[in-house]
């Protein structure tokens, strides 16, 4: 593969495809919608697209128009899942999470600048919310597992993230850097993190960030739930329940052998 800068654009901007692809899942994406998400011409993004196709990293439903994630891509996936999946160490604290509380219950990965769904159990209490749901991708500093990471990572990075990022466009002005600065500071006070109704008015959530052996914020458990449900008396109750079962998590992972997760 060419080390040339002209190669890594061409890497850059397969993986940021790739991405938007991933976000689209079951349903699938249009070019157009690809194009969208990220800031690519529309006849580049069907070119690479294409050639996803032809190496098995994407498909294409050609009677909806639409393209989704490959079979290659599952293999890779599948095999990767060895030496990084925490799913199945997660998945009773999740389960647990959502017996407790009656709410939807979630498990996300750091990647980079962005946090990733992995997991989703939903309790008995039958009004939902679907903001987050597995597959679905939020820069760090959205949604209550985003805030909970980075509150928790080194200072240097948590203020470079800050400077280089303008999530305001996109996530309103509750996203400003001033305001996300607020939500660090408020999250390494109580110990967890409070999205109230930040992303989808009305959807509250609760994230407590999950520690790697290294001791870095890799991972983060929530709660979300409808409004009346996160009244300022039980998010204290939910915060305690989250930070039992991510340090329990965090301990199991210390001992795992799994690799810090970027």
């Amino acid at each position: 593969m060419s080390k040339s800068p002209a190669g890594a654009q061409v890497v850059g901007r397969l993986a940021a495809v790739l991405r938007a692809v991933s976000t689209s899942m079951p349903e699938g994406i249009t070019t157009t919608q690809v194009a969208r998400l990220t800031g690519l011409a529309r006849p580049t993004v069907h070119r690479l697209l294409t050639a996803l196709v032809a190496e098995g990293f994407c498909d294409q439903d050609h009677r909806a128009g639409r393209w989704l994630l490959g079979p290659e891509l599952y293999l890779m996936g599948a095999v990767a899942a060895e030496r990084y999946d925490i799913s199945e160490l997660a998945r009773e604290h999740v389960t647990a999470l959502a017996e407790e509380s009656g709410e939807s219950a979630f498990l996300s990965a750091r990647r980079g600048d962005e946090t990733v769904c992995l997991l989703r159990q939903d309790g008995a209490f039958p009004i939902r919310s679907f903001v987050l749901y597995e597959g679905r991708r939020f820069p760090l500093g959205v949604a209550s597992a985003g805030i909970a990471i980075l509150a928790f990572l080194p200072e240097e990075i948590v203020e470079r993230y800050l400077a280089s990022n303008n999530l305001v466009a996109e996530y309103g002005p509750a996203h400003s850097t001033e305001q996300l600065r607020q939500k660090v500071e408020e999250t390494r006070t109580l110990g967890y993190s409070v999205n109230p109704g930040l992303i989808v008015e009305g959807s509250w959530g609760i994230g407590a960030a999950v520690f790697d052996a290294s001791g870095q914020p890799a991972w983060a458990l929530s709660l979300t739930g409808i409004e009346s449900r996160f009244e300022v008396a039980r998010q204290e109750s939910l915060g305690q329940l989250l930070l039992h079962h991510a340090h329990e998590l965090s301990l199991k992972l210390r001992g795992s052998g799994l690799p810090a997760n970027r």
